[in-house]
């Protein structure tokens, strides 16, 4: 049976399109799978359990249709949906798995994460990430309203917009050290991760041995899917 990687849908009411595309996929092709896992920024923003969006709610509720159908799912946070925690693991059926986790599917170990840790050019964001994984600062943004939650997040996201449009794309980009560093401390050749919108499969030396990079696409042209199916990976798109 095929496993299935995907990560950075940035699900939200302004795209219903993409929202489609996602029930479809749940309820078709997850349906048949090994097992489905997400590796963060499935929603553009999340504000907390309490504060779900109703044009959230046909999501929660096709995840929950999938895991009621016996079909494991796996939830690790990104960059924008980090605030996900136990009542939408229990509204899902969800899994919530740490930031950094080594799978094994077929006795093989794989290294999945969202992706953002391993940009450590970017300091600016490393800086801000720091920040909002902060047990306090959360505690205080979930205090406010949600209509002051939604107010901060659009302003975050302005400032993130225009901090970003002033990048060089190869700061945005992983440190390669880093991602050889982390390889080497999870004991793996193979790592998935998402987050920088740059789908594609680096092959390179990691002391001696054969390794492989796997980055996920985004879903804003179309959904970008990995499939994992007898040891091989192939990672495609799929049409809106």
């Amino acid at each position: 049976m095929t496993t299935l990687f995907i990560a950075d849908l940035h699900l939200s009411e302004q795209r219903p399109d993409i929202t489609e595309l996602f029930i479809t996929f749940l309820n078709n092709e997850a349906r048949h799978a090994r097992a489905l896992y997400i590796l963060g920024d499935l929603f553009e923003a999340w504000l907390g359990d309490d504060c779900i969006l109703p044009a959230y709610q046909p999501i929660i509720s096709n995840l929950k249709a999938l895991t009621d159908n016996n079909i494991p799912v796996f939830f690790i946070h990104g960059n924008r949906d980090f605030l996900i925690g136990k009542q939408f693991c229990e509204l899902t059926g969800c899994t919530l798995l740490d930031e950094s986790t080594v799978i094994t599917i077929d006795n093989q170990p794989y290294l999945i994460m969202h992706g953002d840790t391993l940009c450590t050019d970017d300091v600016k964001y490393q800086q801000f990430r720091a920040m909002v994984r902060n047990p306090e600062w959360q505690h205080q943004l979930l205090a406010k309203t949600p209509a002051e939650r939604i107010a901060l997040a659009k302003e975050y996201r302005e400032i993130s917009q225009s901090e970003t449009a002033e990048k060089a794309d190869d700061i945005m980009d992983v440190n390669q050290l880093e991602v050889e560093k982390a390889m080497r401390d999870a004991g793996v050749v193979t790592l998935i991760h998402g987050h920088t919108h740059r789908p594609d499969i680096h092959t390179f030396n990691l002391d001696g041995k054969t390794a492989q990079r796997i980055v996920l696409g985004d879903w804003y042209q179309q959904g970008s899917v990995l499939r994992l199916n007898n040891g091989e990976f192939s990672l495609e798109g799929l049409s809106i």
